[in-house]
């Protein structure tokens, strides 16, 4: 057995790890959208979600509960809560969405945690005097 059938084993010995230790995952994203346009509200936004997951997975996709726990008209910036096994569906719902109101568009999943508050704070962004 090579190194290849070992890295097999972990892997899905980590992911059944972390689906039965968290209900949650939360992901801190970042919609990017080209300068000059409606930028879209809170209501907006979380209605692009429900596009993206409803455009790769269907109904059962759009169905999939997920929050937006804060959000940043200003940056684009949100925190979203998804039940864990949700999560691969979500990524991939809005990594493969393309546009919003006939504009290009990509979301960045900038970081993902089964703790909301990993993603409270981040060590890169601090400003100090």
């Amino acid at each position: 057995r090579g190194p290849a059938g070992r890295g097999m084993a972990a892997a899905a010995f980590e992911r059944r790890v972390l689906r039965s230790a968290a209900e949650h995952h939360y992901l801190r994203v970042r919609l990017e959208l080209p300068d000059g346009g409606a930028r879209p509200n809170a209501a907006q936004f979380k209605q692009l979600v429900v596009t993206a997951l409803r455009e790769l997975h269907g109904e059962v996709g759009a169905a999939l509960p997920v929050d937006v726990l804060t959000y940043e008209e200003k940056t684009l910036s949100a925190i979203l809560r998804v039940i864990s096994s949700g999560l691969v569906k979500l990524w991939s719902a809005l990594t493969l969405l393309g546009f919003y109101q006939n504009r290009r568009c990509a979301f960045r999943v900038l970081q993902t945690s089964p703790f909301l508050l990993a993603l409270s704070g981040n060590s890169r962004e601090l400003v100090l005097d």
